[in-house]
């Protein structure tokens, strides 16, 4: 029998450095979270909030498709679903379904851009009612689930001004509500050059909660991607990592501004859009600098609009060449919007930005029909990824690709929780909805070897 010449006392110091690195890995990289992502966030002006905002632009998304794409065919045609097999009618009665539940996932209330520069004294006010709604619309049910405000940026010129508003609209949402935050409820940080810009808002979190006796880290953090600075500092390193670490546990998503970002290198206004081919080196930095830290990414909005230019008028009906006009115009936005949504999503980036209730329909079409397309071949992977990873499992081998059955379940997890696939539909994956509810794919190993074990 051959004796192994390494004795542990050799390996002491090598063993302890290593254990030390890999659990430092194991704390800055836990994998793909398992939390529910929103799809988009719609951004809207400070000053015209209202706690049933979300309702009112589901409303008003409905109408727009009713106007524009009244059933199935016309939608299909219109993004060019499959003419067969019930595929449009399938996306279009999810897509109406989901503007009558929950039309808006997730809504930043705006401060910066959607809000421009306004005299103080305004700005104070906007924020104060701003914080009353959202405490209204948290004591009626009638918030989405995921909201949040965009702050202006905490460069020299605007750091009063940004510190104020953010401190009177919590201040005064924790006043009227008890002192409870909405679930879900994130703080946007804009245009971010240095990475003490980050530091201090910590800072200032910190100083609000103790102020207010909420738990340090109560309110998360959003940092947007629209400079070059916040992909690479001053000595041409990644800078996105350090901000990220910078927020100290409160980054949860991390947005690309796609307009500001690509003003920022003097890219003519002509030519900035979803598709230009620097966006597309900003979202993979992203992707390469956050993948695995369970910070969510974003992508940016379509700016142009499906609104047609003729208004209706009680007085006066459009005409029918008003109406063609008005779908033409609709439709051509909407196919722009359907392909800058596919692109993200097929670069695994699953949530963007919409500006406007009529690019609803156009947004949960296009996520309703990247998950319904994938079903099929996804539920077979994850049944064969399950049964192959319990039976090692039982068999006492190591299973070390808990990360991709994660991500593989989390294909489930985002299609059910924003309406693309029902909970049935999931289970033909061989998975029970206590499996799918408990949102971890470890927990569904742990139990089903517990359950072999009985």
């Amino acid at each position: 029998m051959t004796k192994t010449t390494l004795k542990p006392s050799s390996l002491g110091p090598a063993r302890a450095a290593l254990k030390k690195a890999n659990l430092a890995y194991t704390q800055a990289y836990p994998g793909e979270s398992s939390r529910r992502q929103p799809v988009h966030t719609v951004y809207g002006g400070a000053q015209i909030f209202k706690s049933d905002t979300a309702r009112k632009m589901g409303q008003t998304a409905l109408a727009t498709l009713q106007d524009s794409a009244p059933d199935a065919k016309t939608f299909a045609e219109c993004l060019g679903f499959p003419k067969t097999g019930g595929f449009g009618k399938r996306v279009y009665e999810r897509v109406v379904a989901k503007l009558e539940r929950e039309p808006v996932e997730d809504f930043r209330i705006d401060f910066e851009d959607g809000y421009g520069h306004r005299p103080d004294a305004e700005e104070d006010g906007h924020a104060v009612s701003a914080a009353e709604e959202t405490a209204k619309g948290l004591k009626e049910g009638t918030l989405p689930p995921f909201i949040g405000i965009r702050i202006k940026s905490l460069s020299e010129e605007l750091f009063d001004r940004s510190l104020r508003t953010l401190d009177l609209f919590v201040s005064t949402l924790l006043e009227r509500s008890g002192g409870k935050l909405p679930p879900n409820f994130v703080i946007t940080l804009p245009k971010i050059t240095v990475v003490e810009q980050v530091t201090a808002l910590v800072r200032l979190l910190e100083a609000l909660e103790k102020a207010k006796k909420l738990r340090t880290g109560s309110i998360p953090i959003e940092l947007m991607v629209e400079t070059p600075q916040s992909l690479f500092d001053a000595d041409g390193r990644l800078a996105l990592t350090d901000l990220v670490a910078a927020a100290e546990g409160r980054c949860v998503g991390a947005h690309l501004g796609v307009y500001d970002f690509t003003a920022s290198l003097n890219i003519t206004a002509a030519y900035q859009s979803m598709a230009h081919p620097a966006c597309d080196v900003a979202r993979h930095l992203m992707q390469l600098a956050l993948a695995g830290t369970g910070v969510a990414l974003s992508d940016g909005a379509t700016n142009v609009m499906p609104v047609g230019p003729h208004k209706k008028d009680a007085k006066k009906a459009l005409t029918p060449a008003q109406k063609k006009e008005n779908r033409e115009v609709v439709h051509r936005a909407w196919r722009l919007a359907y392909d800058h949504t596919r692109h993200s999503l097929e670069r695994a980036i699953y949530q963007g930005w919409d500006l406007h209730p009529a690019q609803l329909p156009v947004r949960y079409a296009a996520v309703y029909a990247f998950f319904l397309e994938g079903l099929d071949p996804a539920s077979r992977r994850l049944k064969s990824f399950i049964d192959k990873a319990a039976q090692a499992t039982l068999l006492g081998d190591v299973f070390d690709d808990a990360a991709t059955g994660q991500g593989l379940l989390n294909y489930f997890l985002r299609g059910i929780s924003c309406g693309a696939i029902t909970e049935e539909e999931a289970l033909a994956t061989g998975l029970t909805l206590e499996e799918l509810r408990s949102r971890s794919f470890l927990k569904i190993l742990n139990g089903r070897r517990q359950a072999s074990a009985r």
